[in-house]
């Protein structure tokens, strides 16, 4: 009896320490400003939400974490990494938010929590022009996406039937794929509407089909149990919303991109 209640003792010691360390990873609006510094995750070849210039990153996503970050009194801290590792690294704790063009999926909402929506998007087809693809045949053709994104999991899912299919080709960003549409190694691309004008203004050879595939509606990622980040993430959207500054992002950085 005795050892078993030293057991119990050692184990709920254990559970104590692992919840203890759960509630010290929550990036809370206390630490943000303790720290000085908001720290957000995003994926810089995706504009124009996200993309680098002069150097740095820019576009919608970090005009918008700028204005958050200006609401909380602190600085803004960009770090571009691979979109698939995004969800995970706000769930551990490794950044304060995830904005990068992230659509909100019930699969998602299991992993995190989300802002008021910012921006209503769809996801579209992009081909190189004289080809006969079209959205009536894409099952018979070999696709190219961004891995971890909804045009990966609507290609897999709704397209092919099959999330192991060797006729969806993951890519770690858009661009990549777009290229290798351009090069003959894939037959389609599929990605969000906005990035996939920019790809097509940028390459000559590529176009657009009519007509969309989904339509969607991207958020920024905040970690669960943190009602007062993302009570000030909905406080400053609200006020952007309010100035129309969120249009303003969006025609600023489109425009600086058809340059």
């Amino acid at each position: 009896m005795k050892k078993f209640t030293k057991i119990l003792a050692v184990v709920l010691a254990v559970l104590m320490l692992v919840m203890a360390a759960g509630c010290s990873s929550v990036q809370s609006v206390e630490k943000i400003k303790k720290a000085g510094k908001l720290v957000i995750l995003t994926e810089a070849t995706f504009a124009p939400f996200e993309y680098i210039a002069g150097g740095k990153p820019s576009g919608v996503d970090i005009d918008i974490a700028a204005e958050i970050a200006k609401d909380l009194g602190v600085e803004l801290e960009v770090k571009d990494m691979n979109f698939k590792g995004i969800v995970d690294s706000v769930k551990k704790g490794k950044g304060d938010l995830g904005i990068a063009g992230m659509t909100v999926t019930e699969e998602r909402l299991l992993e995190l929590d989300f802002s008021k929506e910012y921006y209503k998007s769809s996801q579209v087809v992009i081909v190189k022009k004289g080809s006969d693809v079209t959205l009536d045949n894409l099952k018979d053709k070999v696709i190219g996406v961004q891995e971890g994104t909804t045009g990966d999991f609507y290609a897999t899912d709704d397209i092919k039937g099959d999330p192991n299919t060797a006729d969806v080709k993951r890519y770690n960003n858009a661009v990549i794929a777009s290229q290798d549409l351009a090069n003959g190694k894939v037959d389609a691309v599929i990605i969000d509407q906005l990035p996939a004008q920019n790809i097509v203004k940028s390459n000559a050879d590529l176009e657009i089909l009519d007509g969309v595939l989904t339509e969607e509606s991207y958020a920024i990622a905040v970690q669960k149990n943190n009602p007062t980040l993302l009570e000030a993430v909905n406080k400053t959207l609200d006020r952007l919303f309010a100035e129309g500054k969120i249009d303003e992002f969006v025609l600023k950085h489109s425009t600086a991109q058809a340059q």
